[in-house]
């Protein structure tokens, strides 16, 4: 079991920059490729970054050169780093977990609101 724990939504302008926490706890190393989705009001859940143990990482074309997740393996922990942000980023923002040999997330936080105004 993992346990997950956003923190550090909120709400910007347009162009500004928020970065988002996730605290992970339990067995985060037998399920530790993580990753960050988002949900808007009425859409589907979007992934938006990925990153491994080892720091590989992947992206939606929608956040390519404006969103950068990392993390802490010592403190368990994962970010994502968002700048440039714009209105159509505004959504639910949920980390996940899953065993990097398995292609489906089944740990996921409760999520934190990120709201973006023109």
């Amino acid at each position: 079991q993992v346990q997950l724990v956003e923190s550090w939504g909120g709400s910007v302008q347009a162009g500004g920059s928020l970065r988002l926490s996730c605290a992970a706890s339990g067995d985060t190393a037998s399920n530790s490729c993580m990753g960050w989705f988002r949900q808007a009001p009425g859409k589907g859940r979007e992934g938006v970054a990925h990153i491994t143990r080892s720091g590989i990482t992947s992206y939606a074309d929608s956040v390519k050169g404006r969103f950068t997740p990392s993390r802490d393996n010592a403190k368990n922990t994962l970010y994502l780093q968002m700048n440039s942000l714009k209105p159509e980023d505004t959504a639910r923002y949920y980390c996940a977990a899953r065993n990097c040999y398995i292609s489906d997330y089944n740990y996921w936080g409760q999520g934190t609101q990120v709201t973006v105004s023109s």
